[in-house]
């Protein structure tokens, strides 16, 4: 052992131990849910989630529509993509749609809210017309563009409610009006009344439902007292008890909410327990793609109100999951924008756009899963139907500007900087590198003159 210079052998010293970070002590999983929080935080989280998220399900529902419909298309004498290439048109224009939603500024969108209702109002009137309107599955509630094109008025009602009733919230919380019952129900609930009315008029209550769930949810943001709004759902509900109990059709869909037989206590569930049929024999992971039994002309609607359960029965368990996971996310996103903007027209479009959306997603999944009765209604931005798609996707372009609107999300929208296609101020790597060069040249050969001097 070689000695120090005193000729006394050297001290060992205890080797120290690197510092353990406190990231390095926690346990993997609690760096990730770390990890997940900080991504949850960030000003973009909610713009990413509502761009991707409605684009999945966009795209995922194509898919679900090609295969759930080819046999419905052949039985009707028709091509096999027939409903598919319908859909992928409708698609591609509510995409240009959203793309423009979500780049107009927020005075646009508020200065669309009165046109959108009276063209809504218009056409929901012209629907009642003899020989405008059409009749589609005993609902009046269709208009014909002639060929195979038709439109559902009543679905454009929604975004007409929306756009409207924040525009109108907004303006009175400006003036302080909101603290005084009468602005806080009229003209609000009068015209969401008249909407209603015209949709009972063609006999379709599951969009009826919708937009009373619109309503409630505008009064909700706006800070409707518990009276006032307990009154308004007391009334809604004593209407609604009234059409349910007039109707046998509503009232055998009762009959039929959690049946396992297609007879349950004398009423025709055929559709409601061949959903559950094809949910069942689905698995974790499905029969494949395309392998569905229930749509060779067992399961009504299979590519449209009933197109869960056929994703049930074609990508299992872990598909379902998915698609619940994808609209958890969107509603989750809309809430977080609602809940983080100042400006109120904001708060009240977004919240709304969310009630919409995950009220009917609830409705439909609840309907095919046998805890709630068959309404009628689509699966937002999945099922096949054009005239559900198109305002669903321009709602869709609402929420994603209001998302880019946030002060955080702008800023980091500025800092962004694209990787290619853009040199930086200072210029390329190769252009610094002789200048940087030059300057140490001039450096060194200042001082080797001063040294000299």
């Amino acid at each position: 052992m070689p000695s120090s210079r005193t000729g006394k052998p050297p001290v060992q010293r205890a080797s120290r131990r690197p510092a353990v970070s406190r990231s390095a002590r926690e346990n993997p999983v609690q760096r990730a849910v770390t990890r997940a929080r900080r991504a949850w935080d960030r000003p973009l989280t909610a713009y990413y989630l509502i761009a991707g998220g409605s684009t999945l399900i966009t795209v995922l529902g194509l898919v679900m529509v090609y295969s759930a419909s080819q046999v419905t298309a052949l039985q009707m004498a028709l091509p096999g993509s027939y409903f598919f290439r319908k859909q992928l048109l409708a698609a591609v224009i509510g995409g240009v749609l959203l793309l423009a939603a979500s780049r107009m500024p927020v005075k646009l969108h508020r200065a669309l809210a009165y046109p959108i209702l009276a063209a809504a109002v218009f056409l929901m009137a012209l629907v009642q017309v003899p020989g405008i309107g059409m009749s589609v599955n005993g609902n009046q509630n269709w208009i014909s563009l002639g060929g195979s094109f038709q439109i559902q008025p009543s679905e454009f009602g929604k975004l007409a409610l929306v756009l409207w009733g924040a525009d109108l919230i907004a303006r009175k919380q400006e003036r302080r009006l909101l603290t005084q019952w009468k602005h806080m129900l009229v003209p609000l609930v009068p015209v969401a009344f008249l909407l209603l009315g015209l949709i009972m008029l063609g006999g379709d209550m599951g969009t009826a439902i919708i937009l009373t769930a619109i309503l409630f949810g505008l009064l909700w943001l706006a800070g409707a007292p518990t009276r006032l709004f307990a009154g308004v759902l007391s009334v809604a509900a004593v209407i609604g008890v009234i059409l349910i109990e007039t109707s046998p059709n509503r009232m055998a869909r009762l009959a039929c909410i959690g049946a396992t037989e297609p007879r349950a206590q004398g009423a025709d569930c055929w559709q409601a327990v061949h959903g559950i049929y094809a949910l069942a024999s689905g698995g974790l992971f499905g029969s494949g793609l395309g392998a569905s039994v229930e749509k060779w002309g067992q399961l009504p609607e299979a590519h449209t109100d009933f197109i869960f359960a056929v994703t049930g029965e074609e990508l299992g368990l872990a598909g379902t999951l998915s698609v619940l996971a994808l609209f958890a996310a969107l509603g989750y996103a809309g809430i977080r924008v609602a809940g983080r903007t100042k400006d109120p027209f904001v708060r009240y479009a977004a919240g709304g756009v969310t009630t919409w959306i995950v009220a009917q997603a609830v409705i439909n999944i609840g309907a095919v899963l046998g805890l709630l009765p068959i309404a009628g209604v689509p699966l937002p931005l999945f099922s096949y139907g054009g005239s559900a798609l198109l305002p669903t996707m321009f709602a869709v372009g609402l929420l994603i500007a209001f998302a880019r609107d946030e002060p955080a999300a702008r800023t980091a929208l500025a800092r962004r900087q694209p990787r290619f296609g853009r040199k930086r101020a200072g210029g390329s790597g190769a252009e610094r590198g002789p200048r940087r060069w030059n300057t140490m040249r001039r450096r060194a050969s200042a001082a080797r003159s001063s040294g000299e001097r």
